[in-house]
């Protein structure tokens, strides 16, 4: 059996880049398909295995040598892990599948630079994207909630994690470069009512010009929206009403309830800004549309009110009234606090713990005039998508160039030391789940990976 870290990566491979082949379509390189495995009542084809491995590789990942061996032994683990999940009764919800649907989505265009290139890279909808990786992402988390429920009360204690570093040879101690620890609570300025109502009057004057026939709304989207994943194609969007994740309510519910060729009211949503909407074409919850978004500037006034807001939030956590997470729940903007916490996080391992080359600019300038345990007074920044905001940063931890060591790196070393324990536990309780559940395996296969000959139910290797 395979240890969590391992498991970590297949799963990864088998839903994330998995999706990816699903987003790709026809782009994807063909592979002879066949069924390579069968657990319970679920299969499991050759084509999951390579073209993940293939896109993998295309994205510029580490494939281990043995990926495809590897990524088999995962595969049939993972079925266990689901099919155990559902007898179980454990809770993954559509919204929970949605919600990591949409997610996908989002990284996907985001690497792709608009939601258009994705769809013209898959030859599909984004809906049509989803639909067919609904299955396979659903399949996963139940897999992942399984094995949450086996480690959940595996816990570790000082003497094993010294015990566990005491295991590491000297000459293979990592090095590590200087990391931080980087908490922000932000806020984002509002406009004045005065800027809010110029703007509305101009979508309402929007609004008359199209109807006029003085300007097509494709035309217009071109010229003065202020959405870049849509401006460049005349505004339009493929929506779906279950998508409440990866879109402003308000924006879905006003889009809903148009008819085909009307042109909504300009409509203020509180994320973004106001909204002109056209229903190009629907059908039950999916529908074509067009939009217009203009955001209100915001002016120095509001940047000032921004900053008296965080400069009080502050004080309170200078003068220990309030912890530095709690100020973040309660105060910051930023809405992945909600999901992960303050602390920025390494695009590298998703730790807390980031380098100098994962930080914007602004950031870098700050961090280098911060000493250890410092919170900074309310700093004005602009983010990635170009908005204003005002921030707190709390410098939390700062590393020197080092080689793992006890003192230094105990919080990572206890945290490698846990996993491994619980590695432990999962194949504990995978040696003695595995042989209650039917499982057949290719005979091709089980002769090209032998480690997979141990999960077949049945005397002779293959159907």
């Amino acid at each position: 059996m395979q240890s969590i870290k391992k498991l970590a990566f297949a799963f990864g491979l088998l839903t994330a880049t998995g999706f990816a082949a699903q987003a790709q379509g026809t782009g994807m390189k063909v592979i002879a398909d066949k069924i390579i495995a069968v657990v319970g009542d679920k299969i499991i084809l050759r084509s999951d295995i390579y073209n993940s491995i293939d896109d993998a590789k295309r994205q510029g990942q580490e494939v281990p040598p043995n990926a495809s061996c590897m990524m088999m032994e995962q595969a049939v683990i993972q079925k266990v892990l689901m099919l155990q999940a559902q007898k179980d009764s454990l809770p993954v919800s559509d919204e929970d599948v949605e919600a990591e649907l949409n997610q996908r989505i989002r990284y996907y265009v985001n690497q792709l630079g608009s939601e258009q290139a994705l769809v013209e890279m898959a030859g599909k909808s984004i809906y049509q994207i989803k639909d067919d990786a609904r299955e396979s992402v659903r399949e996963r988390k139940l897999a992942e909630a399984m094995q949450r429920k086996i480690v959940e009360n595996v816990r570790i204690t000082p003497q094993e994690v010294n015990a566990f570093f005491d295991k590491i040879p000297k000459d293979s101690l990592p090095y590590f470069e200087s990391e931080l620890e980087i908490g922000q609570i932000i806020s984002y300025p509002k406009a004045s009512s005065d800027l809010e109502d110029y703007i509305a009057s101009e979508m309402q004057n929007y609004k008359r010009q199209i109807e006029s026939g003085r300007i097509t709304f494709e035309a217009l989207a071109k010229k003065v929206s202020e959405d870049p994943g849509s401006r460049d194609r005349g505004g339009m969007y493929e929506i779906d009403r279950n998508d409440k994740g990866m879109w402003d309510p308000v924006f879905l519910q006003t889009s809903f309830r148009l008819k085909s060729g009307e042109i909504s009211a300009p409509v203020k949503s509180n994320r973004f800004g106001f909204f002109l909407i056209q229903m190009v074409e629907r059908k039950g919850d999916k529908a074509v549309i067009r939009m217009i978004l203009r955001t209100p500037p915001i002016t120095d006034e509001e940047v000032r009110l921004s900053t008296n807001k965080l400069d009080s939030v502050r004080n309170l956590i200078v003068a220990d009234k309030i912890t530095f997470n709690d100020a973040a729940a309660k105060n910051s903007d930023d809405e992945s606090v909600k999901f992960n916490g303050p602390f920025v996080l390494s695009n590298r391992d998703g730790s807390p713990y980031v380098r100098i080359d994962e930080l914007d600019k602004e950031m870098v300038n700050t961090i280098s005039k911060m000493k250890v345990g410092e919170i900074t007074k309310p700093i004005a920044f602009t983010n990635e998508q170009g908005k204003k905001g005002v921030r707190l940063v709390y410098l939390k931890s700062r590393s020197n160039p080092h080689i793992m060591n006890i003192q230094d790196d105990y919080s990572k070393i206890s945290t490698e030391a846990l996993e491994e324990k619980k590695g432990l536990t999962l194949d504990k309780w995978l040696k003695a789940k595995v042989p209650t559940y039917y499982i057949m395996i290719d005979k091709e296969t089980a002769g090209e990976c032998t480690g997979l000959q141990k999960f077949n139910s049945t005397e002779k290797a293959g159907f």
